[in-house]
């Protein structure tokens, strides 16, 4: 830096005011500073900064798995809210396995990031008190936190499943199949009871063949989705938990002899083009609210730990509005 002051001509306050962003420059200083930076090829130590400031500006982000076309807009949008913020963002998947997600959040706080944005597999995370004690901004996004009081962003899967249902309802169908996620993980439950909740409003019989919860697989999918419709009453509309399985029982329908109205959650690729009726979450939206709210957190907001739900929007393309046959 001292270098930079000499050949700008300038303290090396100023040199350290322009690197890190601050005000009270000129912009003609401002110019030879960064000239003088341009021709010396200067590099910022942020190893130094952390020492001086106690923090290490990285976030970490725990997913459920990257390759999942749901999470690429939500990690782009932490990953933006954390430029923008001056903070680097780390990631990795989980693979929904709950042993796996502890690994990950530690290894993240071995590593001094500042924050934690984490998108549970498991259901107790008494495991991060001690980091959360120790200053770890810790915020849960999709699915709440399990057994401890943190800071939550989660779409309204209770009421965007009761929406579904009810519009596969208002179209009459009477037999209609729930096919969503292991029941563990809570965003698949809160579906589950928005199913049963707008099919017991509506009058409807809700038979227990017609419900089926495990794997996204697509064997399995295929298998639950197969039995339901060869039984002696047949479902004549389904409503797919997630866009897994929405994809799978796409696939499936396309070679069945007779029309089966659909609507899965969450948007999918090309669904606009296929005529699929969805219940469309945004993703980018829970990651932005979600990293705000980490970062409000790192810069010293104290607040009770509150759970903030953001709506579900219904989208009809065609899918869901076939009339029942059969």
């Amino acid at each position: 830096m001292k270098d930079v002051a000499a050949h700008a001509g300038v303290g090396l306050k100023t040199v350290s005011r322009v690197v890190n962003g601050e005000p009270g420059v000129t912009p003609d200083t401002e110019r030879r500073v960064q000239e003088a930076i341009e021709s010396l090829g200067f590099r910022r130590n942020d190893s130094a900064r952390v020492l001086r400031k106690g923090r290490t500006a990285s976030v970490g982000l725990v997913l459920e798995d990257l390759a999942d076309p749901f999470y690429g807009p939500l990690s782009r949008a932490v990953e933006e809210v954390a430029r923008a913020n001056g903070a680097l963002l780390i990631n990795g998947s989980s693979a929904e396995d709950p042993g796996r997600e502890q690994e990950l959040a530690l290894a993240l706080c071995a590593r001094r990031v500042d924050g934690l944005i984490v998108i549970p597999a498991g259901d107790d995370h008494r495991y991060l008190e001690p980091e959360i004690r120790a200053g770890v901004a810790t915020v849960f996004v999709d699915r709440p936190a399990g057994r401890i009081e943190a800071d939550a962003v989660l779409s309204d899967s209770f009421g965007g499943a009761r929406a579904g249902t009810a519009h596969l309802l208002a179209h009459g169908h009477r037999r209609i199949a729930f096919i969503g996620d292991q029941p563990r993980i809570h965003t698949a439950a809160e579906r589950l009871r928005g199913y049963r909740a707008a099919m017991e409003d509506a009058g409807a019989r809700i038979d227990d063949s017609w419900v089926s919860l495990g794997s996204t697989a697509p064997e399995r999918v295929r298998g639950a989705l197969g039995a339901m419709l060869d039984a002696a009453e047949p479902v004549t509309a389904v409503f797919a938990g997630n866009n897994r399985v929405t994809v799978t029982v796409v696939r499936h329908l396309a070679a069945h002899d007779r029309p089966v109205a659909l609507v899965g959650f969450d948007d999918i690729e090309l669904a606009d083009l296929l005529g699929i009726t969805v219940i469309a979450q945004d993703a980018a939206a829970l990651g932005r609210t979600a990293a705000e709210r980490l970062f409000r957190r790192l810069d010293g907001v104290k607040e009770a730990p509150a759970r903030v739900t953001l709506e579900t929007r219904l989208i009809p393309r065609g899918s869901g509005e076939l009339a029942p046959s059969g």
